[in-house]
């Protein structure tokens, strides 16, 4: 049964999926597809996917007020715009999806929301990152499966502040991106490889994004097919395929990993704040490096990225004595 009628079902790559309903329209939409998937374990859709978005104002990502979460992506199949909402009396969670990509995104709707993640694996002390492990029961590690929707916002980030990335991704989104299928709105799904590969020079400098980063994504969207072969990839090697492009260092394709192949142990190394934030509830200390960073996390193998978070989901952070990392401004006034 599907909202109180029933539904034929279509097989979709081997699994059951009612077939599509009228919902909406939007450019090359038509009806939506739908599925309901009741989850084995506790699950938080909106915070599972939250990592997901890259800031308040993502043009690929929002949410309303029925607690709905929808994406626009671009899949192996085509764009498509998926709208997830949890229905929590019910046990279950209800999914709709439009465009050409449809099939492929909720065929995969388990995966995103953190099926194939063990959260359980970590085992934490008794104190206060155990009771926010608790606390965080719901929040899985989600999955993507898609390498380059993650990267580029992850190269656009690299070394200056997440406001001046947010920007530009924007910027460039509303500019290059396709008018996201279905009812979503001003939603747009980011450029493909090789639309990326065409933004002139004089855009990306519009939207405040320098030579060396822009050169860095054109060197990756070249490279965009065997870079997607990545997500199936285990973590060793995947790491060793990003990290293989110039430009893509570990800070980069952690980042990229944790999202597109729910990652538990991709550490961000590399990053401005990390070091000070895991060497402070870990072990007490002011200022930490990335190596002592990394060998408080040993002991955590495969979950490093998962413990991250939790220190993250705390709110802990070592005492601040510098300077803030000020905006830069790569355009002309």
């Amino acid at each position: 049964m599907v909202d109180g009628q029933r539904r034929r079902c279509t097989a979709v790559n081997g699994r059951s999926v009612p077939a599509p309903r009228a919902t909406g329209s939007g450019p090359g939409t038509g009806a939506a597809a739908v599925r309901r998937w009741r989850p084995g374990f506790p699950l938080d859709v909106a915070r599972t996917l939250l990592p997901l978005r890259r800031g308040p104002a993502d043009p690929a990502y929002r949410t309303t007020a029925d607690g709905a979460v929808w994406r626009a992506s671009r899949t192996p199949a085509g764009v498509g715009t998926l709208r997830v909402l949890a229905r929590p009396s019910e046990g279950v969670v209800e999914a709709d999806a439009w465009g050409p990509g449809a099939p492929w995104l909720l065929d995969r709707l388990p995966e995103l929301l953190g099926d194939a993640d063990d959260p359980a694996g970590l085992v934490l002390p008794p104190g206060p990152l155990r009771e926010a492990q608790r606390a965080a029961a719901g929040v899985r590690l989600a999955r993507t499966g898609l390498v380059l929707e993650s990267l580029v916002p992850a190269i656009l980030e690299q070394k200056v502040t997440t406001g001046e990335a947010y920007r530009a991704w924007r910027a460039l989104l509303r500019a290059f991106g396709t008018p996201a299928p279905g009812p979503a709105g001003e939603m747009r799904v980011a450029p493909s490889a090789r639309e990326w590969s065409q933004v002139p020079s004089w855009d990306w400098h519009r939207a405040g994004v320098d030579p060396k980063r822009s050169a860095t994504v054109q060197r990756a969207v070249r490279l965009a097919p065997r870079l997607e072969e990545a997500s199936a990839m285990d973590h060793e090697a995947s790491f060793a395929r990003l990290t293989a492009v110039p430009g893509i260092g570990v800070w980069t394709a952690a980042e990229t990993l944790q999202r597109s192949n729910g990652d538990a142990d991709a550490v961000s190394v590399g990053d401005f704040h990390l070091p000070n934030t895991v060497g402070w509830a870990l072990a007490g200390r002011v200022r930490s490096d990335d190596a002592q960073m990394l060998a408080l996390l040993e002991p955590y193998r495969p979950h490093r990225h998962r413990l991250c978070r939790i220190v993250l989901a705390t709110g802990t952070h070592a005492p601040r004595f510098g300077p803030r990392l000020a905006p830069n401004d790569h355009r002309r006034r």
